[in-house]
């Protein structure tokens, strides 16, 4: 929300649930932690930068600490160093906190990182395999 700090961006899904404001906040600085955006907390969107936006939307997905976080296009407007950044942070959380990560994306760079890839064209899939070596077309959307 860009009147929110990223701070209050992240603890809004804990509030709305009923945790206690102090202990929205408690889990939201710590979820900031994760990402590496302490630095930022007081910051509202307009003055971070795109991946450091995205970093807040991860946080925000992962505050209430869901089993599994759904992803569309998450690294879309990124450059591809910081695409690569978000990347690493959600195989990060993959690994530390057990949670898994589907993401819709037609960058094949990001479905070369997926353990499992379920290509579809037109609505309908195509390829339930486990790599990109059973990969169809290119341009084809991938769900990983």
């Amino acid at each position: 929300l860009p009147v929110l700090s990223a701070v209050e961006n992240v603890e809004m899904p804990l509030l709305v649930s009923g945790i206690a404001p102090g202990e929205a906040r408690r889990r939201a600085m710590e979820t900031l932690e994760q990402v590496g955006l302490t630095d930022r907390a007081r910051h509202i969107p307009g003055e971070l930068s795109g991946g450091q936006r995205q970093r807040v939307t991860i946080a925000r997905a992962l505050v209430n600490r869901p089993a599994i976080v759904w992803a569309d296009e998450p690294t879309g407007d990124l450059d591809s160093e910081t695409a690569g950044d978000i990347m690493d942070l959600m195989c990060e959380m993959n690994r530390t906190n057990g949670q898994t990560f589907v993401l819709v994306t037609h960058a094949r760079e990001v479905g070369e990182r997926a353990h499992r890839i379920v290509r579809m064209r037109d609505g309908e899939i195509v390829d339930d395999g486990r790599s990109l070596e059973s990969a169809g077309e290119p341009g084809e959307e991938a769900k990983v």
